[in-house]
């Protein structure tokens, strides 16, 4: 047994998502969104954290972080779960940090999704983009569209990730789950083979670079693809996309973009009132007949306007989100505020002075 699981054992019964093993500090854990000290441990020491992680990854992924000083893997633990690890090197020394990936796949409905969501799993093409910071839950909302698809679809469904997090298995539909670095070189690589395997359906883990302009010539092509971004509104979304691109590139991508976008959905996670987890606020961007005129004309400004007029397709701003959580009494107004893109529109709803947040 290696000797990181006894941690990895600990958060799990925490109900922590994350654990922290840094040199030089004491072992962490993030629990509901907060990191905290693991009661009883005490400051690692760099060689000491190093044999720690020896004993997890095959030699060869050692041997790899060794020359790169990064590497991401997966590891699983019977009977606690999956865990997708990063190591990395910091001032101090070595450090590893495991995010736990729950065994079961939770539903739209048990995430608490807005309806509108749902409806991505039932297109037939197009691209579809769930974005937001680290530990927003777009792995978790991914996985729930993708079980929805194999629930429902006979489709051959084809995963690129690095590593592989939700395990899927078949149901009506054929999945292939591939990992970047053991299944296929890279993203971009398997992206293009995807489109040559008679795939339905392309979960890209994350749109790095140039595999944007796969990912939308794959739409184009009639496949409904699922990406993420670490960005936090659609109107920046779209921006970065664009902005991967040379300059002299970009009306080209801008019209391609325009053809072959369903839909956004940013989302992030905010502490709840009771202090007992954490809620998901959602930006929902639908595609319609005037949004592909936004995007050519690079307009992404209009794109609340856009928002704001299709509450009746499910539409929603990430303000929208936050106020309508506030006033369900699900989460306090300091945590709508903190977040808020208009901040004025919460000044009212706060029980303490603004300088006291």
């Amino acid at each position: 047994m290696a000797r990181i699981d006894a941690y990895l054992t600990h958060i799990h019964s925490q109900s922590a998502s994350d654990l922290h093993l840094v040199a030089g500090i004491e072992p962490r854990m993030r629990v509901q969104g907060r990191l905290r000290v693991i009661e009883g441990t005490t400051i690692l020491g760099d060689a000491e954290l190093r044999d720690m992680m020896r004993e997890l990854p095959t030699p060869v992924q050692w041997q790899q972080y060794e020359e790169t000083l990064e590497l991401d893997f997966a590891y699983g633990l019977e009977g606690v779960g999956r865990f997708r690890a990063n190591f990395f090197q910091q001032e101090n020394g070595a450090a590893a940090i495991f995010r736990l990936i729950p065994e079961e796949i939770l539903t739209l409905t048990e995430l608490d999704m807005p309806p509108a969501v749902e409806k991505f799993a039932h297109l037939r093409s197009g691209l579809v983009l769930v974005t937001g910071p680290t530990g927003a839950g777009k792995s978790t909302t991914l996985a729930a569209l993708i079980d929805l698809i194999n629930e429902t679809y006979d489709r051959h469904i084809i995963t690129i990730e690095d590593p592989i997090e939700f395990v899927h298995h078949n149901k009506n539909s054929l999945i292939t789950q591939r990992e970047v670095g053991h299944h296929t070189e890279d993203f971009r690589t398997a992206l293009r083979a995807a489109i040559r395997q008679d795939a339905d359906v392309i979960l890209v883990g994350e749109l790095r670079g140039r595999e944007v302009e796969l990912a939308i010539l794959a739409a184009e092509m009639g496949t409904l693809v699922f990406g993420t971004l670490h960005t936090n509104s659609a109107s920046k979304t779209i921006d970065r996309l664009i902005d991967i691109f040379p300059t002299d590139q970009q009306d080209q991508i801008r019209i391609g973009l325009a053809e072959a976008l369903a839909g956004v959905v940013s989302q992030v996670l905010v502490p709840t009132a009771d202090g007992k987890g954490r809620a998901a606020a959602v930006e929902i961007l639908v595609k319609t007949s005037g949004l592909p005129n936004i995007i050519r004309e690079g307009n992404t400004p209009q794109l609340m306007t856009v928002i704001q007029g299709g509450g009746q397709l499910g539409m929603q701003s990430m303000d929208d989100a936050l106020e309508k959580l506030v006033k369900a009494g699900t989460i306090r107004p300091k945590e709508a505020y903190q977040r808020a893109a208009d901040k004025q529109r919460f000044e009212g709803l706060l029980d303490a002075p603004i300088d006291a947040l």
